[in-house]
């Protein structure tokens, strides 16, 4: 039966829409995170956390443990999780698989695929935290049995395995062009680092300019640790360094390279990087105003798409140390002041974590929060605060087409014509569908665009409806 010209413009739409999508592959866009930990007596609910990180430009939290009410808490919030295996379970878990696929079961499964869950780190600075008593060999094996587990179940794709490191693993790293690996640690960082490789799992560290920095005073720059100095440092190799971060990722790197990993694709993930604002007596680098400078460079470094000088186009995640202050914390003041928030939900200093539109005017703050939207059993559909803006563009002329929706609230005329973003726009329209077609979850995906807030999205005059 030959076509109708209403199915001959639809299919030449779809080839057109099919040879965009090859000319003009999607740009991947750089995420924050943050590291969430629970070492206090006096922090909000996780519930409350959940809902208020939705309000802002973080997207990724890493925990340190499977805390099954955080993990319960973050479902169906758009916010991806990294958790983790304890130190102590680690030997556990390398016994055999099923160790390692009840842990997973007890912990993990009952929670996906309501929580997104994309990464299990195993142990925390392992290598590195008690050399007497934990085996290095232990982790390998662990994150092996893991990673089975997840090929077993289908999961793998979704669900990445790694570790966290100190930068103690490494022999030195200045200059970072001739950083290597400890060399008691060689033979576990060879299969290591051949795990990740073979898994395109990332090479996770936690790397903290601010020690540097503490301990040697009259030889760091002050600038150079806070992610500042425009004059750089120079490594032999040629490369220039603006700040000590950097220098950091490209020392791992190098390490890395000289295992002979060179031509193999391992990214690096700064699983954690922060400042304390406070600090033991003489500690004149733990201040409110280094850890604000500080915290607000790497978040703009995470936001920046960039890479390093080794490495200029591979964009590096990062996950900052550390949401609240952990009042229950061991060691030194400094371990209980790397929070950006205290435990009572205050901020320690200004840090701009706002993203518009993700709830009422970007606000983010621990006390009661009056709502502007009808009270009641509310729920609305917005837009992911790091989509792609070709989806989201697509999304939207779909919704204001072919979905039905009426968008004349945010033309020119309208309520919520302003301000004039894509990001916006489309999240108006995604909520109208969304409504329009009873709530159910699959209505605000979009593509994987969508997410489903309790908070009311509403600003000014511009009302988004609800059911």
């Amino acid at each position: 039966m030959p076509s109708t010209p209403v199915e001959q413009t639809l299919m030449a739409s779809l080839q057109l829409l099919l040879l965009l999508l090859v000319l003009c592959p999607f740009q991947k866009v750089s995420s924050v995170g943050v590291n969430y930990g629970t070492l206090g007596n006096n922090l909000p609910s996780p519930k409350r956390v959940a809902q208020l990180l939705q309000s802002t430009l973080i997207d990724k939290v890493k925990i340190y443990d499977t805390n099954p009410e955080i993990l319960e808490a973050f479902s169906n919030t758009g916010i991806d999780l990294i958790v983790a295996v304890e130190n102590y379970h680690v030997a556990n878990i390398s016994s055999e698989v099923s160790a390692a696929d009840e842990w997973f079961a007890n912990r993990v499964l009952p929670f996906i695929p309501a929580t997104s869950i994309v990464a299990i780190a195993v142990g925390n600075e392992y290598l590195t935290t008690d050399p007497d008593h934990l085996r290095p060999n232990n982790l390998v094996q662990a994150m092996q049995n893991l990673h089975a587990v997840l090929v077993a179940r289908g999961l793998d794709r979704k669900i990445k395995i790694t570790t966290p490191h100190s930068m103690a693993v490494l022999a030195s790293s200045f200059p970072p062009s001739a950083s290597s690996f400890a060399t008691t640690l060689m033979p576990t960082m060879t299969s290591l680092v051949g795990f990740l490789a073979d898994t395109g799992s990332p090479f996770m560290v936690n790397a903290y300019p601010y020690f540097a920095y503490r301990d040697n005073p009259s030889s760091v720059n002050l600038q150079y640790a806070l992610l500042g100095n425009a004059t750089g440092v120079r490594d032999p190799m040629g490369y220039i360094y603006n700040n000590m971060l950097d220098a950091q990722i490209d020392a791992v790197r190098s390490a890395i390279n000289a295992l002979g990993y060179g031509n193999q694709t391992v990214k690096i993930t700064v699983s954690e990087s922060g400042w304390p604002s406070k600090g033991d007596p003489g500690d004149t680098a733990a201040t409110p105003d280094n850890a604000k400078t500080y915290n607000t460079r790497l978040i703009q470094r995470a936001q920046s798409n960039k890479g390093t000088p080794m490495k200029p186009k591979d964009n590096i995640e990062i996950f900052v140390f550390a949401l609240f202050n952990e009042n229950k914390k061991d060691g030194g003041v400094s371990e209980r002041n790397f929070g950006i928030f205290n435990g009572d939900g205050s901020k320690v200093y200004d840090v701009d974590l706002s993203c518009q539109f993700c709830s009422n005017e970007g606000a983010f703050e621990f006390g009661e929060k009056t709502s502007s939207g009808v009270r009641g059993p509310s729920v609305w559909c917005v837009a992911k605060p790091h989509a792609d803006e070709k989806v989201l563009q697509a999304v939207l002329d779909f919704c204001c087409g072919p979905g039905g929706v009426d968008c004349r609230e945010i033309y020119e005329s309208g309520n919520c014509f302003a301000p004039d973003k894509l990001h916006a726009h489309a999240s108006f329209a995604m909520n109208a569908y969304y409504q329009m077609h009873g709530r159910n979850y699959w209505n605000c995906d979009f593509k994987g665009t969508g997410l489903v807030t309790f908070s009311d999205p509403s600003y000014g005059k511009c009302r988004y409806p609800q059911q």
